[in-house]
């Protein structure tokens, strides 16, 4: 069998279905792949152009955003906010040190115009040179720190150019006490024009600007960026005005200018900052939609590949199944089993070649009957009258001389021994009885205990109690209570040294009730429960297979709510109680020995 299946995988057959399955794979595979390449490289080419225009469009609209509070920075000059005035004419350094103005109006009032002319300026800082005295206003009516304001800082900077608007990067606002905003910080120097043109302009105080950067995702939530997608925002030294996710300064000095596998990066110039808007965005997420799209065409293509191996294999097998199967009666043959025959279907050379196949057999089992049958039949004869010599009568006769020999001699007690242990095999040799009455079961256990009370000496006793409505034709399982009854006597008396098997006989309802009690040495609460598992799980190893074989055939017999419950207590004894339905007794049919 082995060198034929091995000859199978070799075989014309499969030589056929592979050639057939590789000329419809390659074909599918090549188009499947070129349709998949065509695909994603023209949706990879739009979707990456369609990204680069966005960021286009975002930059120019920061870009008009940083623009438009530089301009509003201006008003100190120009005045053209809110009904101000020219303020070329004026001298700024008596209307800020001595009258606490700015265009002709209060200090906090000016503040107070330019903090509300837009909606995501969230404060408004004055700083006064001459004494650094702080104006503030505050949308949020929160304290002001003033020792954490880094004013001086930021003056600092803007002293290199004094005349031109400075902008500081993204930062918590921590002089507000406990409240961790961040917002980026329009600077502007407040000079008086009013005199001669000096080579150092005449700062008499600066206006910082805190903007909130709830102003940049205004323009990035356009890009509806992935969970794995990065923007940053930075100016020409790679200051990061703003990113997308929080950022330590290791990261910010990895970030900057260097891309990253799996990452498509677009930037685009912001000339007010002369920095970069630059996105990172990560290609697995970008085309996922691509992505699932090319599994479902690989999924389909798949499927196909294996609906076409299916169609080979199923076309091969078709042809090679009747050549096969004739094998495989061949070699049953060729060990012996001439019981086979091939099953012809069709009238091809390979059905033509089936039914000659079994004319063959048929011949040679003709052949072998004419020659050895006769002899095996022979054979057969001789054994089953060797066999019919051993009869259960034989036996019975036997024990029944056996008996009458110890009556003459008067041993009446050997005698009894006897008539018990002849009964107990004429009841366990009657073969094709599942079920008898309960009066013949307990028959058969009083034949038992007989012995076993002679055996032991007369320290065992057995005592019945039948309730008046039981009829004793009433069927029970064969050989079920003298299994229990060896068993209390093995585990429960023998161990105490002496004691009492009772059986009660009892009608509960439309079942008939047996309880098998010893008063022996009992068992623990773990050992029951051991026993009890046992008897319930098929699977579970036992050393009482008495019980457990009792208790399965019960339930095989007569259903699955039948079956033996076990109680017991140490040092008090143990009962075992048989459930049965109640049957009547059919008449037993006895053949004469």
């Amino acid at each position: 069998m082995i060198h034929l299946r091995g000859k199978k995988f070799t075989s014309i057959f499969v030589k056929f279905a592979a050639s057939f399955i590789l000329v419809g794979l390659i074909p599918l595979f090549a188009l499947s792949l070129f349709s998949i390449n065509a695909f994603t490289g023209y949706v990879e080419r739009y979707t990456t152009a369609n990204l680069q225009q966005m960021v286009l469009y975002m930059s120019y609209n920061l870009n008009s955003a940083f623009d438009q509070y530089n301009e509003m920075s201006k008003i100190m000059y120009t005045g053209r906010y809110e009904g101000f005035v020219e303020s070329s004419s004026l001298n700024q350094t008596y209307n800020v040190n001595e009258l606490e103005q700015i265009n002709n109006i209060p200090i906090d009032s000016f503040l107070k115009t330019v903090l509300y002319s837009d909606p995501y300026i969230s404060s408004v800082f004055f700083v006064r040179e001459s004494d650094d005295k702080i104006y503030f206003q505050d949308k949020g009516n929160r304290g002001l720190d003033s020792s954490l304001l880094p004013y001086r800082d930021w003056r600092r900077q803007m002293n290199v150019n004094p005349s031109k608007v400075a902008i500081f990067p993204t930062h918590p606002t921590d002089y507000y006490g406990d409240y961790k905003g961040n917002v980026f910080t329009v600077g502007r120097n407040l000079i008086d024009i009013s005199g001669k043109v000096t080579v150092n302009p005449k700062v008499v105080g600066t206006l910082f600007i805190d903007v909130d950067v709830s102003l940049f995702n205004k323009f990035f939530k356009e890009l509806n960026l992935g969970d794995k997608d990065e923007l940053y925002l930075l100016d020409g030294e790679g200051q990061f005005y703003f990113s997308s996710r929080e950022l330590s300064d290791q990261d910010k000095e990895k970030i900057a200018g260097q891309s990253e596998k799996g990452m498509m990066m677009i930037s685009e110039p912001i000339p007010f900052l002369d920095g970069m808007l630059t996105a990172r965005i990560h290609r697995a997420s970008l085309f996922q939609q691509l992505f699932s799209v090319r599994v479902t065409i690989l999924i389909a293509i798949g499927l196909s590949s294996i609906a076409l191996i299916i169609m080979g294999t199923w076309f091969s097998r078709r042809l090679s199944a009747p050549i096969l199967k004739l094998m495989k009666q061949m070699a049953k043959v060729e060990s012996g089993n001439l019981d086979t025959q091939v099953e012809v279907r069709s009238n091809d050379e390979l059905g033509r070649l089936s039914h000659s196949f079994n004319r063959m057999i048929d011949r040679l089992k003709e052949y072998i009957d004419e020659a050895y049958i006769a002899q095996i039949k022979q054979k057969q004869t001789e054994l089953n009258a060797l066999k019919s010599q051993i009869r259960p009568h034989f036996l019975y006769n036997t024990l029944e001389v056996i008996r009458m020999n110890a009556v003459d001699k008067d041993d009446h007690e050997v005698a009894d021994m006897i008539l018990s242990l002849s009964n107990q095999l004429k009841y366990v040799i009657d073969y094709g009885e599942e079920k008898v009455g309960i009066g013949r079961e307990l028959d058969n256990v009083k034949d038992y205990f007989y012995i076993i009370s002679v055996r032991y000496d007369q320290r065992f006793e057995y005592v019945s109690d039948i309730a008046p409505e039981v009829d004793m034709n009433w069927q029970i399982l064969k050989l079920s209570l003298q299994p229990i009854v060896e068993n209390a006597i093995q585990h429960g008396l023998k161990r105490k040294g002496r004691g009492t098997v009772g059986i009660t006989v009892e009608k509960r309802g439309l079942d008939l009730v047996v309880t098998v009690y010893d008063d022996g040495v009992g068992m623990s609460a773990d050992t029951l429960a051991r026993l009890n598992l046992v008897l319930n799980d098929a699977e579970a190893p036992g050393k009482n297979v008495g019980l457990k074989n009792v208790h399965e055939r019960i339930k095989s017999i007569f259903g699955e709510p039948y079956g033996i419950v076990i109680n017991s207590r140490e040092h008090i004894g143990t009962s075992i109680v048989l459930t049965f339905p109640i049957l009547e007794e059919s008449a037993p049919e006895r053949t004469e020995v």
